[in-house]
């Protein structure tokens, strides 16, 4: 199990729990909204906003953290994140905020505590970039968007 340190923002609501995982066998463990004052957001179809969750997070060197969105959230209302998997890099220490998007077809009111999206922790293994005369060769070569098949 990876230690991950976290620490809550100043004026954040300390009654919000720190993320968890729901189930034994989970991935992903809920983050959720530590909005102002206790306030809600309602986002229109086709919005975007910043959502804070009152944490600050010390991820350990070799290890990031991935943002992704809730399932049932997405389902049900269409509310996602548009910068899946969000990372959260190792060396990063400022405020946790989760880009929320409703890409749903109705206003969605988003709740102080509500669970907004799940993290996951994943080791990192960072590549050397060597510059080439050539490729190897293979069987797919340059195909791409759709070479293989429908969609």
């Amino acid at each position: 199990m990876v230690a991950i340190r976290v620490i809550r923002e100043e004026g954040s609501d300390p009654s919000v729990p720190l993320p968890s995982y729901e189930t034994s066998g989970a991935a992903g463990a809920d983050v959720r909204a530590n909005l102002p004052d206790g306030a809600s957001i309602t986002l229109e179809p086709g919005q975007r906003a910043l959502v804070p969750t009152g944490l600050r997070i010390e991820i350990p060197q070799g290890f990031e953290v991935q943002v992704r969105p809730r399932s049932g959230l997405a389902l049900k209302h269409g509310i996602t994140l548009p910068n899946t998997p969000g990372t959260i890099d190792s060396d990063y220490r400022g405020p946790l905020g989760v880009i929320v998007l409703n890409a749903g077809q109705e206003a969605f009111e988003l709740t102080h505590g509500e669970r907004i999206a799940q993290l996951v922790v994943a080791p990192v293994v960072q590549a050397a970039f060597e510059p080439a005369e050539a490729l190897s060769d293979t069987v797919r070569g340059a195909g791409g968007f759709g070479s293989t098949g429908r969609g």
